[in-house]
């Protein structure tokens, strides 16, 4: 065996040893001879693995033999087993008594063992047995149900057929109120019960309820249709509200549902009952038995009548404005006003063309209709257009009632229409008469536009059952407005200028009478934007201008002409803006001129005081020096100059009083006194520039008027006019 020396091994090398000399050098016995290759190829598998071992590398770095080495450790485990056997002895005692224990544990497992596998026989018994009781108790469950499912259906069936002797009680000897409402119902369902399932046809039960519940149809149809015909002759009464009985029919509604259902014929007369009330004359033709005999005593037009005295009560209280003479091209002396105004009141005359508190209709679209025997109490009379708006109120109110009280009660709206044929015939009829001789055309727009609003007022109610009463009403209101503005149109282009000429330059009357009927027209307009209307109101005042422009050609001086225009047109313009509308094109169009005639007047009344000054100043000067200057001496300029000086101020004093009685409108006139005098002093502005011109012009200033003294002048007027 080759040894490693220490030092070696220290000093990091590896240790290495011959395994081969290793074996050799191993003392081997006769038997271990006689091993066969099998255990060397054993041990020196060993030794491969002992090679790499940290503990055999230790020994054999301490100089150890392996055999001595072997020898230490025998020793050390024989050591150790006797000491094993020392203990063991020791614990000898301990150790038979842990076998006593172990034993007796074994019999107590072995007794509970065959405890247990009694018991597992015993559970699978009993689990067979659970299954039986389930399927037994599932079985008993099915059949329950059966049960339950057949005495339920029994049960219904018994419910539904029989007939109580309390519902019998109360069909044949009880009230119409809430609880035969209630019996009526149960009637219903078990007649719905008899005929509508088939089974119950073939049982014996129904032979012996069928009669009975048969005579109850019987007696509850005959009692509805009493009932409800007495309260359809309440309707008759004089002074019946119909909204308010109506309502308290309403509760009523399940018995017309009954007779729907169970009674279609006496349905029918019912519903003719009630439209014959509300509307025409019952014929009694082809009625049958005790029925006919009921429904004579309704034998009234409810609502038709209804309307026809609350029209009749109307006309007391109907005051005439406009007649076919009311044109605005009519000569005053032939509308025979001086003999009318004791017939009808000063202030209806001057609503013919202004509107004024005629609009107060369309704010109060919502009120009331008006109560014609507290009105007539009061002696008041109103404006067709009031009468209007009332009489349509209270029609589109009865409407609306009854719309929901057909469709509530009878479940039809149709029945409206056959129930409002009479009353809308009966108002078609009046008011067409009453537009046939309409001639007042801010009437007629005031009732167009309270057509407008009761429509806007049914839609917003969601009624729609007289939208086509409401159009056919619009639709014949504007071509009688139409007829009756071309009237007016007509009555301007045609108008006779003689008799309407007054000699006197202030407003005409017809001026006036146009612009308070087109001020009311636009302001009618404002909301709606009526493009015909726009239209019209277009053409009449191409009327109005020709006729103005007519009669201003009667006067003989053209400055009176000017001033006569100015005067109407002012007028209008005025008119207009009082009447808080706007005036749109009409009164752009009239400043317009307004503005253009006052210009024509102001050259004219400076021509009639300072001709010589304006005349040299177009002619002979300009605004451009250079060009003006050759153009004058101090001849030409002096006489102008002294003239000037000595009378401007008696010029100017005269033109005041002359603006003072040409124009009715004193503002208006302090405007065209004010453009006067600016265009006089721009006029004597350019002839004092020509004088500092002209060769000598300095001796002239002495005779020059300062601006300062003209400027304090027109100041002066204008404080003072």
């Amino acid at each position: 065996m080759e040894v490693i020396p220490a030092a070696a091994a220290h000093d990091g090398q590896k240790q290495r040893f011959d395994l081969g000399v290793f074996v050799g050098d191993l003392p081997l016995d006769d038997d271990d001879a006689a091993s066969d290759n099998e255990s060397l190829e054993g041990l020196q598998q060993e030794l491969e693995d002992c090679k790499n071992d940290q503990e055999v590398a230790n020994i054999l770095a301490n100089g150890i033999k392996m055999r001595d080495y072997t020898k230490g450790v025998e020793n050390s485990i024989r050591q150790v087993e006797l000491d094993s056997i020392q203990d063991y002895i020791t614990e000898s005692e301990n150790l038979v008594l842990l076998h006593d224990q172990i034993s007796d544990c074994d019999n107590i497992l072995s007794q509970m063992e065959t405890v247990l596998t009694g018991f597992q026989t015993e559970i699978g018994s009993i689990s067979s047995e659970i299954k039986v009781l389930q399927e037994k108790s599932m079985d008993m469950g099915l059949k329950l149900r059966n049960r339950k499912a057949t005495e339920s259906k029994l049960s219904k069936f018994v419910e539904d057929i029989i007939v109580p002797p309390r519902m019998i009680d109360i069909i044949v000897d009880g009230e119409v109120n809430d609880e035969y409402m209630k019996t009526l119902e149960i009637l219903s369902k078990k007649i719905k019960f008899i005929e509508a399932d088939s089974m119950v046809k073939t049982s014996k039960a129904l032979k012996d309820v069928q009669p009975e519940v048969e005579r109850l149809r019987q007696k509850a149809v005959s009692k509805i249709f009493e009932f409800i015909i007495q309260k359809f002759y309440a309707l008759r009464k004089p002074k019946t509200n119909i909204q308010i009985l109506q309502q308290s029919v309403l509760k009523y509604k399940y018995t017309i549902v009954f007779l729907k259902e169970h009674a279609k014929e006496i349905y029918a007369e019912v519903r003719t009952a009630y439209i014959d009330t509300m509307n025409k004359p019952v014929n009694n033709e082809g009625m049958h038995g005790h029925w006919s005999v009921i429904i004579k005593a309704v034998h009234m037009v409810v609502l038709s009548a209804h309307f026809r005295a609350y029209i009749q009560a109307l006309e007391k209280l109907q005051l005439d404005i406009a007649t076919s003479t009311d044109l605005l091209g009519v000569e005053t002396r032939s509308t025979g006003y001086l003999f009318s105004i004791g017939k009808e009141p000063l202030k209806a005359r001057s609503s013919v063309f202004a509107l004024g508190e005629r609009i107060n209709v369309l704010k109060d679209i919502e009120q009331p209709a008006l109560i014609p025997h507290i009105s007539e109490a009061k002696s008041q009379k109103y404006p067709y257009e009031v009468l209007f708006r009332s009489l349509q109120k209270l029609l589109i109110d009865t409407a609306t009632s009854e719309y929901l009280f057909s469709d509530d009660f009878f479940g039809e709206e149709s029945l409206f229409q056959d129930i409002f044929a009479g009353p809308i015939q009966v108002v078609d009829e009046y008011f067409d008469a009453v537009l046939l001789n309409c001639y007042d055309a801010i009437g007629i727009m005031l009732m167009i536009r309270i057509i407008h609003q009761h429509q806007l007022i049914m839609f917003k109610r969601r009624i729609p059952c007289l939208d086509s009463y409401l159009d056919k009403v619009n639709m014949s209101l504007w071509p009688r407005f139409k007829m009756v503005f071309d009237l007016h149109l007509s009555s301007l282009r045609n108008a006779n200028i003689k008799t309407l000429w007054e000699d006197d330059v202030h407003p005409h009357y017809v001026t006036r009478r146009y612009a308070e009927f087109t001020a009311s027209l636009v302001h009618l307009n404002v909301e709606y934007g009526d493009g015909q209307l726009d239209l019209n109101l277009e053409r009449l005042r191409m009327a109005i201008e020709d006729l103005l422009v007519k009669l201003a050609k009667m006067f003989p001086k053209p400055k009176m002409q000017t001033v006569f225009l100015i005067n109407n047109y002012d007028l209008t313009i005025a008119v207009l803006k009082e009447a808080g509308t706007e005036g749109g094109k009409t009164q752009l169009h009239f400043e317009e001129v307004l503005k253009s005639n006052i210009a024509i007047y102001v050259e004219e009344v400076l021509l009639e005081h300072f001709s010589d000054l304006i005349k040299f100043v177009k002619t002979r000067t300009s605004e451009d020096p250079a060009s003006s200057s050759d153009k004058a001496n101090i001849g030409d300029v002096e006489p102008l100059v002294k003239d000037f000086a000595n009378r401007w101020k008696a010029a100017i004093e005269l033109m005041h009083k002359d603006v003072i009685t040409s124009f009715s409108n004193f503002l208006c006139g302090m405007e065209i006194l004010k453009a006067a005098l600016t265009q006089l002093l721009l006029y004597y502005t350019r002839l004092t520039e020509c004088v500092k011109r002209v060769n000598g012009g300095s001796a002239l200033n002495k005779d020059l008027v300062s601006i300062s003294s003209i400027l304090y002048e027109i100041k002066k007027y204008s404080r003072t006019f």
